[in-house]
């Protein structure tokens, strides 16, 4: 820690000395999540989490050098069971080409995962990626390539990367016909010295999907359908069994009316994790839900303050498959500022900031 703060004063010294332009940000984050109606994952999770950041924006404005830290902290054990991740990463903006290589937040990604990639879980333990974002970004549409080392092998853990491939493109200058594509490949290897009964396991997922845009055909001020496959398959390379595969259909409904939000995603087909009970979230980092034939997922949010710096949401989830409903009660914040703050006209300059969770 000590260290990374000598490099972090570094930084902000170079940027004054050379006439570089120093750029800060300080992000901060709080979860209530309370889980009921299923034994197998009633829990509730209460954590505030600080990322601040400070870096050297290069002449040009194209190039950048960031770092900082990451502090997640459970809310009423003091300091026991605190997280603290290192930030430190280069970032290219180039006209439509993104560049991010190093330690960086999640919310550099053009969307957020769906549930069946990446779960509530582990969006709130692993906030940054650990590797390589690349992006082409033009006004139809997009395309990424996201690799995330998520564990180093050791002696005492194993080996963990992502390989994530999203893309949206619009077929019409208005936006209203989308097609896309979500990937994902998850790898789980050995530890150093293995027991013998340790296998190097498998997972990818595909979901292409068509959608429509109807934000500006209705009173809503906002409302998106996805409808596509999901494509499944698995393996544990120590069994005989091979490739294990399943697919289904999944349907996505997103709309918001004023301060109001409804989400909705639907899933019907067979078990999109088969090796979760053995592996559980360290091979597939999707909501454990998927391992049904048919789960619904709705939510229901309220945005109690949305602006340019302030995110502040509650929402029920309600979760239904055949064996089970849940409902989750979660009230969720983001604060963000940055460097603009101080300039004339920062604040209408700002992008609206988006809830991570």
């Amino acid at each position: 820690m000590r260290k990374l703060i000598i490099i972090l004063y570094a930084v902000a010294v170079a940027a004054c000395c050379q006439a570089q332009e120093f750029i800060w940000s300080v992000d901060f984050g709080s979860v209530f999540d309370n889980r009921e109606g299923d034994d197998a994952n009633d829990q509730t999770i209460f954590f505030t989490r600080l990322a601040p950041e400070v870096g050297v924006m290069l002449p040009g404005g194209e190039h950048r050098i960031s770092g900082g830290v990451v502090w997640n902290q459970p809310v009423g054990c003091g300091w026991e069971g605190h997280k603290i991740c290192p930030t430190l990463y280069y970032r290219l903006d180039k006209q439509q080409w993104k560049l991010n290589f190093g330690m960086f937040s999640r919310d550099y990604l053009m969307e957020a995962a769906p549930k069946f990639l990446w779960s509530d879980s582990a969006a709130y333990e692993q906030p940054n990626v650990r590797g390589v974002l690349l992006q082409y970004v033009k006004p139809r549409g997009y395309a990424e390539f996201m690799l995330d080392w998520r564990q180093l092998q050791t002696a005492k853990q194993r080996e963990a990367f992502n390989v994530v491939l999203n893309s949206r493109y619009s077929l019409s200058r208005s936006g209203v016909l989308q097609v896309g594509e979500r990937m994902q490949y998850n790898h789980l290897a050995k530890q150093k010295d293995a027991p013998d009964d340790q296998s190097v396991n498998d997972d990818f997922m595909f979901n292409p999907w068509v959608g429509v845009d109807l934000s500006g055909s209705t009173k809503l001020d906002s409302l998106k359908i996805r409808v596509g496959a999901v494509l499944s398959m698995q393996r544990s390379r120590i069994h005989a069994d091979g490739w294990q595969n399943a697919a289904g259909v999944l349907a996505e409904v997103a709309a918001d009316w004023r301060w109001l939000g409804l989400r909705e995603t639907f899933y019907a087909g067979k078990n999109l994790m088969p090796l979760y009970p053995y592996y559980g979230p360290e091979l597939n980092m999707g909501s454990p839900y998927y391992q049904a034939k048919t789960y619904s997922r709705t939510d229901v949010v309220a945005h109690i303050v949305r602006n340019s710096y302030v995110d502040l949401e509650a929402a029920l989830n309600f979760h239904v498959t055949s064996d089970v409903f849940a409902m989750w009660q979660q009230l969720s914040l983001r604060v963000y500022i940055d460097q603009n703050i101080t300039r004339k006209h920062g604040k209408a300059a700002a992008r609206r900031i988006r809830n991570m969770y």
